[in-house]
């Protein structure tokens, strides 16, 4: 009975705000206060400017983060975010975020803009791949691939690889280097054939939900990989997937419509006394990018490593993926985004 408590308790700690997240066991709470100081560090957040990354970016900048890049579409969002943090953290806070427009799904544009963050400073300590393509209805991009998976995915990659160099060289001096995927427990709501070994594979409309959880399974089984691969050989590169819980954002209130005209009301309107703020839904993130020792953990909120489902778990799934997923990108987007190989094989 006491194990069903502590589950239960665990489940509403790790997905709704308030005092759900109180319920948390005591080796997993963890709050803005626990994130250490950040000075001299450098981080790079996608999709920064609001809801859950905007978060990540306001704990950062409070801890002292000495330069952070944010990565988004929106001008006119960014420009809110820059005159919050002015006006909740300083003007000399806001002065050390420099926002970058960036479409993950245009990999082109993605590969650009690693170079020009690359050239733009000598060392990268925190990259947080957080951007998201939610809950949605299918469509497809320039390049023939499922827009879920190319941003949510493919996108983060190519980010990821392309700043390699840069963290690789932060950590071969001593500093700890930490990459952060956000991934979901929506993880959970994929068909169990998935093999992420095709094109069609991946491009198979599943329906929104599983659509988007397709790429959260993705990018809980690309940070294993890079557990496997990378941090391995790089033990001061350490590499983590996070679940933020339901989180009040532009997602959960106002996309989730797109796919459930009606049907949407139950998150946007039903759970919204019940969700996470987005400065409770970044904690999960923030632990993971500033505190966390251990790489290839899936980490729910605050600060609670789960196991996640058996596909989460399967090398080989991940094998295929990551396979699948430089066979792509090299085919659709050759050499303006294929350096030496991206995504990298030799770690």
């Amino acid at each position: 009975m006491t194990a069903i408590i502590d589950n239960v308790q665990r489940t509403i700690a790790e997905n709704l705000g308030g005092l759900g997240q109180s319920l948390a066991p005591g080796r997993a709470q963890f709050s803005l206060q626990d994130v250490p100081d950040q000075s001299g560090k450098v981080a790079v957040v996608t999709g920064g400017s609001e809801g859950i990354g905007y978060g990540i970016t306001h704990g950062l900048l409070s801890k002292n983060i000495s330069k952070l890049f944010i990565l988004s579409v929106s001008k006119e969002v960014v420009d809110g975010a820059f005159k919050a943090i002015a006006d909740e953290l300083g003007q000399d806070k806001a002065d050390r975020t420099k926002w970058i427009q960036c479409d993950l799904t245009d990999w082109k544009r993605v590969a650009a803009v690693s170079k020009e963050i690359s050239n733009a400073t000598d060392r990268l300590d925190i990259l947080v791949n957080n951007a998201a393509r939610g809950i949605m209805t299918y469509q497809l991009t320039d390049y023939g691939v499922d827009r879920h998976m190319a941003l949510n995915h493919f996108g983060h990659v190519i980010l990821t690889s392309h700043l390699l160099p840069l963290l690789k060289k932060t950590a071969s001096r001593g500093s700890k280097v930490r990459i952060v995927n956000q991934a979901s427990n929506v993880h959970q709501n994929v068909p169990g054939d998935l093999k992420f070994d095709t094109i069609s594979d991946i491009n198979q409309d599943l329906g929104p939900m599983a659509q988007y959880g397709r790429t959260k399974l993705a990018n809980i089984l690309y940070t294993k990989y890079l557990a496997r691969h990378l941090s391995s050989q790089h033990p001061n590169i350490i590499v983590n997937a996070t679940h933020p819980g339901i989180v009040s954002t532009k997602q959960t209130k106002e996309d989730i419509h797109e796919p459930y005209p009606l049907g949407g009301y139950g998150m946007s309107v039903a759970l919204e006394p019940f969700k996470k703020s987005q400065f409770e839904g970044c904690l999960s993130a923030l632990y993971a990018s500033t505190v966390a020792e251990e790489a290839g953990q899936w980490i729910c909120p605050p600060a609670h490593p789960e196991r996640g489902t058996d596909q989460a778990n399967n090398e080989q799934l991940g094998e295929n993926l990551m396979k699948l997923t430089r066979e792509v990108v090299t085919e659709k987007t050759k050499a303006d985004s294929v350096d030496k190989g991206c995504p990298t094989k030799d770690y």
